[in-house]
C-alpha cells in the first residue's frame, strides 16, 4: 500500500469505527425494543391486564385499532378509561403466562 492510501485510511478510520458502534450500541437494540413492542401490541386482547406508561394498571375491555388507535381499560368497578394504544407500556399478562415454567415446552 501506498503512503497516500494509508494516510486516506488513517483519515476515515475513526469515522468508519464510529459508524460500526453506533449501528451496535443504538441503532440495532432500538430496533429489536420496536419489534417487541410491536409484538406485544398485536397480541393484545380483551380481557388482557396492562400497566400504562402512567402507572394506571387495568384491564382491557374494549379494543379496536383497526378503525381507531384507543384503547378502554378498566381499572376499578365501574370505572373504565378510553387510552391512546401508545400509553400502554406493558402486557402484563402476557409477563406472567410468559414466566410461569408450566407453560413452557
Amino acid at each position: 500500500m501506498s503512503d497516500s492510501m494509508m494516510a486516506n485510511l488513517y483519515s476515515y478510520g475513526p469515522i468508519i469505527l464510529m459508524v460500526v458502534i453506533f449501528y451496535f450500541l443504538l441503532w440495532r437494540p432500538q430496533k429489536k425494543q420496536q419489534k417487541q413492542r410491536n409484538n406485544m401490541m398485536s397480541n393484545l386482547k380483551v380481557g388482557h391486564r396492562v400497566l400504562t406508561i402512567g402507572g394506571i394498571h387495568g384491564e382491557i375491555t374494549y379494543i379496536d385499532l383497526e378503525k381507531s388507535d384507543f384503547i378502554r381499560i378498566k381499572i376499578a368497578d365501574n370505572v373504565e378509561i378510553k387510552i391512546s394504544s401508545s400509553a400502554i407500556a406493558r402486557d402484563l399478562t402476557q409477563e406472567k403466562t410468559d414466566a410461569n415454567p408450566a407453560n413452557k415446552k
